[in-house]
């Protein structure tokens, strides 16, 4: 009996056309799907979810003001009327460039074009305690998760006598001056200051700390020294205490240790410090930075094999203004990907391929109610119309009609009530197969 990785992928349509393989459904690989949608090619999608993840609102869901659902798009909905374009839930562990075959744990595929978008995970530096301890942010399962924790922390101190002896569980440490450590920051701490008051009146809220930890020396290292102020008054101003030039040694579930400072009681660390490519073996060791992304030409295309493409977080391109590679951040993938899609089509018609320039288009953060930071390339602002300009960006990069009605309501009742109501604890339940027997036979 074969092994699922030693067989085709069933139910793959037989087709005349090129094939051209996808890894990975965020932004790149989904914007790189539908560029082809209709094209000169068969296009196979793998993703081992099957839904595309909104990634910047992920802090949202972890704090309570949006839904799973909202930030979340089913991928066969995309892919619906595209006879050309097929989408298979699979986990990619290896390809053959000599064979041009990829193998996953459904069985293998043979591809003309193969393209590595997987994205990126949480990097812990190879410090295996804050692995196991601390808690991500990388995905809607995990930011689900961080909402659970944090609302369940709360239902147990609420439950313990002396007040001392809840502090660890109310106090919130994030590691990572970055937007997502910053985002999530500001959210825990307005809720902190409005809503935890009036769910946990017997709960003394003045004594629960949120932190915000970052090695360097300022917040938001990428975005400007206006930003990068403005965000610090921000947090500072919504009680937020930012530890700069401040590196964690360790945590082992109860307390963070800092170098040559105080430690910090939580039992509940978020990791936002930095990200590491996701890796599937295929290629040699020359072809990978030393920190684990894929070299690449100026067509996204990996230097020396052919036919192989990498785009977003995976691919390093260097660039005279980016001589360290493009920064890991959506716009790179999109245009990667657009890039990509025009250059593949470009070639299928026996066109020349277009080199990929990254074209900056400025970044933002928001910190809290009417407080956030933007960056355009001709223009900085920050405040209010900062806020709004994010609240606008995202609302419309965001997938499905539905999705954004339903976050610009949350979003306006939210804003004019201060009360967020998507504070539910929910526990999975495991029900073993002899009980699940019985409440058959009850019923």
């Amino acid at each position: 009996m074969l092994l699922p990785a030693q067989k085709p992928i069933p139910n793959i349509p037989q087709s005349n056309l090129p094939k051209v393989v996808i890894v990975g459904a965020g932004f790149g690989g989904l914007k790189l799907a539908r560029k082809l949608i209709k094209g000169p090619y068969q296009v196979i999608v793998l993703d081992k979810n099957n839904y595309h993840q909104f990634q910047p609102l992920f802090y949202q869901v972890a704090t309570a003001g949006l839904e799973p659902s909202a930030i979340s798009f089913p991928l066969r909905k995309v892919f619906h009327n595209t006879p050309n374009t097929i989408f298979r839930m699979a986990e990619v562990h290896s390809f053959d460039t000599k064979m041009k075959r990829l193998y996953t744990d459904i069985g293998f595929l043979d591809y003309d074009h193969l393209v590595l978008a997987m994205g990126a995970d949480t990097n812990y530096f190879g410090n295996k305690s804050i692995e196991y301890n601390a808690i991500p942010m990388k995905t809607v399962s995990e930011a689900l998760y961080i909402r659970n924790k944090i609302i369940s922390n709360y239902e147990r101190a609420i439950n313990i006598e002396k007040q001392e002896d809840r502090k660890s569980l109310m106090n919130v440490v994030i590691v990572g001056g970055g937007p997502t450590g910053v985002e999530l920051a500001g959210a825990m701490a307005e809720l902190r200051n409005n809503v935890f008051p009036k769910d946990y009146p017997e709960l003394n809220f003045s004594n629960m700390k949120v932190v915000l930890i970052e090695a360097g020396p300022k917040l938001l290292g990428a975005m400007s020294e206006e930003s990068q102020k403005h965000s610090l008054k921000y947090l500072q101003d919504l009680g937020v205490d930012v530890m700069l030039d401040t590196k964690v040694h360790d945590y082992n579930g109860e307390e963070v240790k800092l170098e040559g400072k105080a430690p910090i009681s939580t039992h509940t660390l978020l990791w936002a410090a930095g990200i590491k490519p996701n890796f599937v073996d295929g290629l040699g060791k020359e072809h990978f930075a030393p920190n684990g992304r894929i070299y690449v030409d100026e067509y996204n295309r990996v230097i020396g094999e052919d036919g192989i493409y990498v785009l977003g977080d995976v691919a390093l391109q260097r660039e005279e203004n980016y001589p360290k590679g493009h920064p890991q951040v959506a716009q790179v993938a999109l245009q990667q990907a657009d890039n990509l899609g025009k250059n593949l089509i470009g070639l299928a018609g026996g066109k020349q391929m277009k080199q990929f320039h990254y074209k900056d288009l400025g970044s933002m953060a928001t910190v809290g109610r009417k407080l956030a930071v933007v960056d355009l390339p001709f223009i900085k602002f920050q405040g209010l119309m900062a806020w709004l300009t994010w609240l606008f960006v995202h609302l419309m990069a965001i997938l499905g009609v539905k999705n954004k009605m339903f976050i610009f309501m949350d979003w306006a009742w939210n804003y004019l009530s201060f009360d967020p109501s998507l504070r539910l604890l929910i526990k999975p339940k495991y029900v073993r197969a002899s009980e699940r027997k019985e409440l058959i036979e009850e019923k």
